[in-house]
Order: C-alpha cells, then structure tokens, then sequence
C-alpha cells in the first residue's frame, strides 16, 4: 500500500500539473472502449474507441482527414483575418467616436444576436454554396466579438494616459498608436482568441449546410454512408486541431502582452 507520502507527492502532482486533465480524459475514453465492447450502447453508430483510433490513422496515412481538415482551415483563416480586419478597426472608432457610435451602434446590435446558422439560407441566394459563402459567414461571426472587446478595451483605457500625451504635444494618431491602442491590447486578443474558436465551429457549420468539402461535409458524407468510426475520427482530429490552435495562440499572446501579466502580478503583491 502506498504510504502518507507517496499520496501527498500524487495529490502535489495533480494540483500543479494538467495530470488530472489528462486522466480524465483517458478515463472517459477507456469508458468509450468499454461502452461498446461490452454493450453497454448496442449501436452499430457507436464504434470502439480503438476502431476510431484504426480510421484515424488511415485517414492520415492515406491523406483524406488531411485534405478535409486543410480545406476547413484554410476557409477558416481567411474568414477570420476578413473578420478581424474590420472588427478592430470597428471598435477603435466606434469607442474614440461619439457620432459614430450613435451611427453604428443600432446596426451593431441588431445584427449581432443573429445566429450564423440562420443567415447561411439566405446568404446562397448571394453567394452560391461557393467558398465566399463560408468567408463571409466566418467573417460575420468573428467581427462582433472582436469589435465588442475593442470597444471595451479602448473605453478602458485611463484618461490620464491620453492626456498626458496631449500634454506633450503627441498628434492624435500617434496617441492612438503608442498609447491606447496598448493599453486595450489584453481586450483585443481576448477577442480574437475568442473569435478563434468560434470561426471554427462556423466554418464547419457552413460546409455542412453548403458545402461540397471540408470536415462539415466529410462528417454529413460519413453519417450518410453510415461509416462511423470515420465520422468520429474526423470529430477527434477536429477537437485536436482545435485545441492545437487555441494553444499557439496563448503561447503568442503570452509573448505579445507579457508586460500585461507582469503589471497585474505585481499589483497583487501586497
């Protein structure tokens, strides 16, 4: 049996690592294997984890998920640099701008409620089920968080920083660039991290209501063609790809707005 220690050094180990993330994660899918093999869910759509594991590795091998994940992607980032490009700007005026705001704020909030999912119908009216489609969906979706936490970040900004630079003479556009546009940095990434995310749900979302590639209309084919094991590699390698760029992106936000966190420990030291 293990000794007091031995437990104190395990309990020390999951409080300052991710070890209980990843034991959780290889429970619930020891509980996946278990459910089908021993069937505990009687379903021919509920394949063995090692099945999935099987179709997920040829897929990569013979390069389908590879092209089907590419392809989503590529949409993805283009949407999205579309949908940033205009948010950040956006928000910078809006929030720096009373008649803009009286301008654009109505519209602002009319539109932003309006679920991607909804406007995609229409939108193939415009656009045909071509890749503008999934552009503008994507781009649609990422400019509102993006602008919302621009407006924040730049409405948070202190006052006394702007006037101390228009104390030293600093023109208006150097201010915005050197001052405020800093200082509301954390609110912009916050923004685009969330958006992040989200420009990937929409982009597969398009392709599965009009798409004729990517990984929404690989996992519509596969449930179609009752095949399973792929579908829910597909799933697996999406929620991988995921997660992969969610971390890139903490990694480089931790690099570009270091001094943020360094302040913010430093006001939380008595």
């Amino acid at each position: 049996m293990w000794g007091a220690s031995s437990l104190a050094r395990i309990g020390a180990l999951f409080r300052t690592t991710r070890l209980g993330g990843v034991v959780l994660v290889l429970a619930l899918l020891c509980l996946w294997e278990a459910s089908a093999r021993f069937g505990l869910i009687q379903s021919v759509n509920w394949p063995p984890f090692s099945a999935v594991l099987v179709a997920l590795f040829r897929g990569l091998a013979d390069g389908e998920l590879v092209s089907v994940i590419g392809s989503t992607l590529w949409r993805m980032a283009r949407g999205y640099a579309i949908g940033c490009a205009i948010g950040v700007p956006l928000g910078i005026a809006v929030a720096l701008s009373r008649p803009v705001r009286w301008t654009l704020e109505p519209t602002i909030e009319l539109l932003r409620p309006i679920p991607v999912p909804a406007i995609i119908p229409p939108l193939i009216f415009v656009f045909g089920i071509n890749d503008p489609l999934k552009l503008f969906a994507v781009a649609f979706a990422v400019l509102f968080p993006v602008a919302l936490n621009t407006m924040s970040g730049v409405a948070s900004v202190d006052p006394i920083y702007v006037q101390v630079a228009r104390t030293f003479g600093v023109s208006r556009v150097r201010t915005l660039y050197r001052v405020v546009f800093p200082a509301s940095l954390p609110f912009v990434l916050a923004g685009l991290r969330t958006s992040l995310a989200l420009a990937l749900v929409v982009a597969v979302v398009a392709e599965m209501i009009a798409g004729d590639s990517g990984v929404g209309y690989y996992l519509i084919t596969m449930q179609f063609a009752v095949r399973s094991a792929d579908m829910y590699a597909a799933i697996i390698l999406l929620a991988a790809v995921a997660y992969a760029l969610n971390w890139v992106f903490i990694a480089w936000e931790a690099r570009v707005i270091g001094w943020a966190r360094t302040r913010e420990a430093a006001g939380k030291q008595p």
